[in-house]
C-alpha cells in the first residue's frame, strides 16, 4: 500500500488560542485513520488544514505527492471533503444535488449521470433519487452529504462527525458505508467523539485533546500504551483453584482466581492466551461452560491519558 496523506507539524492559532500544535499523522490507501477526541479538541481545525480550506500557521500537508495550499488548486481534487455541516440544496432533488456538485468537480454528460446513479446505489438512496431533500430525515441527508463527497472518486475522503443527530440505523448504514470504501481501496481519515465508531472504523487511531496528540497506533497499541489489560471470565466445573494456580504461571497472566462459577483471569492478551488457557482446564480435569473476554476499550484509554471523560 501507499501513502495517500501526510501531515507534518500542523500548528494553527487563532489570536491567542493554539487550536492545533505540532498534530501530525500519515494515512496508507485502504486504511480508515481516526481522529478521536471530544467537541473543541481540533479535530475539525486539523481536517481543515488538511484539506486546504485553513492556511496552517507552521507544518506541511502532501496529498499523493502533492503538497496542499490554501491559494491552490493542486492535489485537492484527490480529496473528497464531507464536512460537519450539511452542504446539500433543499429544493433540489437527490440526483439534482449530486448532478450540481458533479458540474462543479468538472463532470458532465453521461460519465456524470452514471456516477450519480453509482454514487445513489453506494449511499443506498437510489429509490429516492428523485424526491427533494427537504423531504429527507437527518440521516438520509447525511448520507448525501457523504455522496457528494464521493462523486469525482477521490483518493481521500475525510469524513467529520458524520453520524451526528441521525438515528441508530442511518447511523449504522453510514458506517457500513465508510467500511465498504475503505475495503475498496479508498484512504478515509474520519472524525468522532464516538469511542464506539473509532473502534469499528478505525485501522488506526490518534486521541487529540487540547490541539495536541497524545498518542496514536491500533486499538492494541493504545491499550498496551496505558497498561489496561483484558479480563477473561471462564464459567466451569471441576477444581477451579487448581486450574486457577495452574493458569497464574501461564506467560502473560498477572492473575487468575476461582470465583463461584469459573476462574477470572488478567492478562495482556487474551485472544493469544486462549489457547493455553484452555489447555489449563483440561488438564486439570475441568469442564467449561462458557468463556466471556472483555477487552479495555478507548475510552479508558482517553481517560487515563487526558484525564476526563472522552464527552467531558
Amino acid at each position: 500500500m501507499g501513502k495517500v496523506l501526510s501531515a507534518e507539524g500542523l500548528v494553527k492559532r487563532f489570536d491567542d488560542l493554539v487550536a492545533v500544535n505540532g498534530v501530525s499523522f500519515s494515512i496508507e490507501e485502504g486504511e480508515t485513520f481516526g481522529l478521536l477526541g471530544p467537541n473543541g479538541a481540533g479535530k475539525t481545525t486539523s481536517i481543515s488544514m488538511v484539506a486546504g480550506l485553513l492556511h496552517p500557521d507552521e507544518g506541511a500537508i502532501d496529498v499523493n505527492g502533492t503538497q496542499i495550499r490554501t491559494n491552490s488548486t493542486s492535489g485537492k481534487s484527490a480529496i473528497g471533503l464531507v464536512p460537519q455541516d450539511l452542504a446539500i440544496y433543499p429544493d433540489l432533488t437527490a440526483a439534482e444535488n449530486l448532478a450540481f456538485f458533479g458540474r462543479l468537480y468538472g463532470m458532465s454528460g453521461n460519465s456524470l449521470s452514471t456516477r450519480v446513479d453509482e454514487v445513489l446505489e453506494v449511499i443506498g438512496l437510489a429509490d429516492r433519487k428523485d424526491d427533494l431533500t427537504k423531504e429527507f430525515s437527518g440521516g438520509m441527508k447525511r448520507r448525501l452529504n457523504i455522496g457528494i463527497g464521493l462523486l469525482h472518486r477521490p483518493q481521500l475522503l475525510i469524513l467529520d462527525e458524520p453520524t451526528v443527530g441521525v438515528d441508530p440505523q442511518s447511523r449504522n448504514a453510514i458506517l457500513e458505508s465508510v467500511e465498504d470504501l475503505s475495503r475498496a481501496g479508498m484512504a478515509v481519515l474520519y472524525t468522532t467523539h464516538y469511542m464506539e465508531e473509532a473502534e469499528r472504523l478505525c485501522d488506526r487511531v490518534a486521541i487529540i485533546d487540547e490541539g495536541v496528540i497524545k498518542a496514536e497506533g491500533t486499538r492494541r497499541e493504545l491499550v498496551n500504551l496505558v497498561g489496561e489489560k483484558d479480563r477473561i471470565h471462564v464459567s466451569a466445573t471441576g477444581d477451579l483453584a487448581e486450574v486457577a494456580r495452574i493458569a497464574s504461571g501461564l506467560s502473560g497472566v498477572f492473575g487468575a482466581s476461582p470465583s463461584e462459577h469459573g476462574v477470572e483471569v488478567l492478562a495482556a492478551n487474551a485472544s493469544s492466551l486462549l489457547p493455553d488457557l484452555m489447555a489449563c482446564f483440561a488438564s486439570s480435569g475441568a469442564t467449561i461452560t462458557g468463556v466471556e473476554v472483555i477487552e479495555p476499550n478507548l475510552e479508558a484509554v482517553f481517560l487515563q491519558l487526558t484525564g476526563k471523560a472522552l464527552r467531558d
